[in-house]
């Protein structure tokens, strides 16, 4: 490892200690303007919490175009079910693996956290020659690019752009999907159940999950999908009641784990068994890329106690035999089975390109609801509106309310651009070989950027990263070395 890697992921390290999953980033905001002021940079952060770094050019680059390189602050939350991890308090842990760095049995926060290294290692070096810089770390990329939105007009001046938050090195992602959420509410009603029933509790664990974008045309397995599904069966042969279910935890992360209580007559119990075990087995064969997949029904507590606090209020001291309505346990049960999840539709126009899909992200009873949280992507307008149009009429349908946020906009390739040429020159120069370049699923700022700046100009880049928002998070050492080879003989050019 050359020093400059090594003082990159020192300087990652440094990062990593501080929580900043996403609407936590004000401590890396406060450390970033510390960075700064100690390093002499005039620096601005706004209300956002977003923070702009500017750095004089080297001599005889003054009259160079200012070059903006931008990454986002935050990370998202992921980790095993054995992990005691808090994210709001406890840093990460960070394990080499040879070629590979990873984390403690949770995400690494490599995105963006690396990007951000790069970054400020660049920014510091008083031997580098390059135009003037402006370092652009906006907050709450994963969960609605909210940072890159609240953008103020005055706040970056340059109109050239690196957004360092690409996981493929030697590949340049030129366009990216836009996207929107939905939420579903669906008011619940209680009633006694009867005295022969008792609560078993489904649960499904053991997926890879992963990124809501760049990993859902890999077809991994939905957990919320998978119970859904699994209910489905059991109430084709059983009378039941649903007592509580959650599953996943953010929106562009696919559930890994997600599970349901429900009353049913403990007779039963073996004939459901079985049938789990053979919708494991058929989970597993629809899902190559998931072979851990597991699916367990266990008796639960029978006092309840812990399930009705969990599904809704009632009064304290109490311990009812109470479950959700048999209505309301259809309606669910159909509501899940029929919401999409996935890949709706595949680009027209470039080949392997998804062009629309959704994560059925979050399900969960609680405060007398069913809370469901849906997350659109597509790079046409026209159909991210049509998914979201349909994922809402299914909600009505149930009888839930629904409300749909804004969309944040993609981000439209441009073959004509400037900075595109001159990133394709640089790495053929340097390498020898030719760069791809690529639209991608996932949502980049760029889109917001660009719609914030009129003219600007926009590349992404990075070192390769795999299995972004899970667990299994990890960087590839060796791509660090060759990213910044790249940024460093690129900003040369700007003579």
């Amino acid at each position: 490892m050359n020093a400059v890697t090594q003082e990159i992921l020192d300087t990652f390290s440094q990062i990593a200690v501080i929580p900043r999953c996403s609407g936590n980033e004000a401590a890396i905001s406060r450390w970033l303007q510390q960075w700064a002021g100690d390093h002499g940079f005039a620096h601005q952060a706004d209300s956002a919490g977003n923070v702009v770094i500017r750095i004089p050019a080297t001599a005889g680059y003054e009259q160079a175009p200012i070059v903006v390189l931008q990454g986002h602050t935050d990370m998202v939350g992921q980790k095993t079910p054995e992990s005691k991890h808090d994210f709001q308090t406890d840093p990460i842990r960070l394990v080499y693996d040879g070629d590979w760095l990873k984390a403690d049995q949770t995400t690494l926060g490599a995105d963006n956290g690396i990007g951000v290294a790069m970054g400020l290692v660049l920014a510091k070096d008083p031997n580098l020659a390059h135009p003037p810089l402006e370092l652009l770390f906006t907050v709450d990329e994963e969960v609605g690019m909210s940072g890159a939105g609240a953008l103020e007009p005055e706040f970056v001046r340059g109109r050239i752009l690196l957004n360092i938050d690409s996981e493929e090195e030697g590949m340049f992602t030129i366009g990216c999907a836009g996207g929107r959420n939905t939420t579903i509410m669906l008011p619940l009603m209680f009633a006694s159940l009867p005295e022969h029933v008792r609560p078993f509790t489904l649960s499904a664990t053991g997926m890879r999950g992963g990124h809501s974008g760049d990993d859902i045309r890999k077809f991994r397995a939905n957990a919320n999908k998978i119970v859904a599904r699994a209910l489905n069966r059991i109430q084709a042969s059983f009378d039941i009641r649903l007592v509580a279910f959650k599953g996943g935890s953010v929106a562009n992360a696919i559930p890994r784990e997600a599970e349901a209580t429900f009353a049913v007559d403990p007779k039963h119990a073996p004939a459901i068994q079985a049938q789990m075990a053979d919708h494991e087995r058929i989970v597993r064969e629809e899902h190559p890329d998931d072979p851990q997949v597991t699916i367990r029904l266990t008796e639960a507590d029978s006092d309840y106690a812990g399930y009705a606090t969990a599904a809704f209020d009632y009064f304290a001291n109490e311990r009812l035999r109470t479950g959700l309505s048999q209505q309301n346990t259809d309606t669910i049960i159909d509501l899940l089975c029929a919401l999409p999840h996935g890949v709706a539709r595949m680009s027209p126009s470039i080949e392997g390109l998804v062009e629309t899909s959704n994560n059925l992200a979050i399900v969960e009873i609680r405060d007398g609801l069913l809370q469901v949280l849906s997350s659109q992507r597509s790079s046409a307008r026209s159909q991210l509106d049509e998914l979201t149009a349909r994922i809402e009429a299914v909600a009505l349908l149930a009888g839930a309310s629904v409300s749909s946020s804004a969309a944040y906009p993609g981000w439209n390739p441009n073959m004509a651009s400037p900075l595109l040429a001159r990133c394709q020159e640089t790495y053929r120069s340097l390498f020898g070989i030719e760069p791809g370049f690529e639209s991608c699923h996932a949502g980049l700022e760029c889109g917001i950027i660009g719609s914030h700046y009129e003219g600007m100009d926009m590349i992404s880049l990075g070192p390769t990263i795999r299995d972004c928002h899970s667990p299994d998070e990890r960087a590839h050492i060796p791509s660090i070395p060759r990213v910044w080879d790249f940024l460093v003989n690129l900003l040369a050019t700007y003579h």
